[in-house]
């Protein structure tokens, strides 16, 4: 049995991704604030389960709490491979760093950096203890490799994320666990994320025109056909590279 946790699972690419994996056969759990009729409905209709549960990811022990209730669900004795997908993310705030509040900067270092650190740390510790086979991916971006004048914190927590990656994945080959780490850049799609972004003053961003461009010229992928891609990556489990950045990009 194989069973895939999803953070940012209702809306999006977590929504898209959760529902290749269901018709792959593959049991879903969900985090996020809200549920999904959509993937409830599409569980049934593959003969798996969709689990919702609600979590602040901003919260620490709540995410710890969500994580004791998940590993008492999934890791049973018929588990065989766990998913972890790392999705969920904000881009707020978008200013000039000095304009920044303090309390919006730790809220976003929280959510795109600290909680998939702390969930990909449990699942791996329960997974290793339970010889039970571990793939996980964090999503990450392009703005992780190069600077972005208003993204300070959106580009930081990223480049977080993908050296993070390679530096458990590396603990992971020496430990010979078995267990394989990647992220995953899924370039520009059509997303709320999008939206907020277009909708930036040019003193925040400066360059809130090339996005509005990207719109405008339909160069925003949809995320059924990113979703799909990262699904291939991660169902082909022999070849996956552990402690890659794989992009999206690379596969069209």
């Amino acid at each position: 049995m194989k069973y895939a946790v999803i953070t940012g699972v209702s809306k999006g690419l977590g929504e898209s991704i959760a529902e290749y994996l269901l018709e792959s056969g593959v049991h879903v759990i969900g985090i996020s604030r809200t549920g999904s009729t959509k993937l409830n409905k599409q569980a049934k209709s593959n003969n798996v389960t969709f689990t919702h549960f609600p979590c602040d990811l901003s919260n620490a022990t709540e995410i710890e709490n969500t994580y004791k209730e998940i590993s008492e669900e999934v890791f049973t004795e018929s588990l065989s491979t766990i998913y972890l997908v790392n999705n969920a993310a904000v881009l707020e705030p978008i200013n000039p760093s000095m304009n920044i509040k303090s309390k919006d900067l730790a809220y976003h270092m929280q959510v795109n950096t600290v909680a998939p650190m702390i969930l990909t740390n449990l699942f791996l510790k329960v997974a290793t203890e339970k010889d039970v086979s571990m793939i996980g991916v964090t999503v990450t971006s392009g703005a992780a490799e190069r600077p972005v004048y208003g993204w300070s914190a959106y580009c930081s927590s990223k480049a977080s994320i993908n050296r993070y990656t390679e530096t458990v994945a590396l603990e992971q080959d020496e430990l010979k666990t078995g267990h394989k780490l990647i992220a995953f850049n899924p370039g520009v799609m059509d997303t709320e994320m999008q939206e907020k972004i277009r909708s930036t003053s040019q003193y925040s961003f400066i360059d809130v025109d090339t996005f509005k461009d990207y719109k405008k010229n339909n160069f925003l992928k949809d995320t059924v056909t990113v979703a799909g891609i990262l699904v291939d990556i991660l169902t082909d489990e022999r070849s996956i590279k552990n402690g890659e950045i794989y992009n999206a990009n690379d596969y069209f």
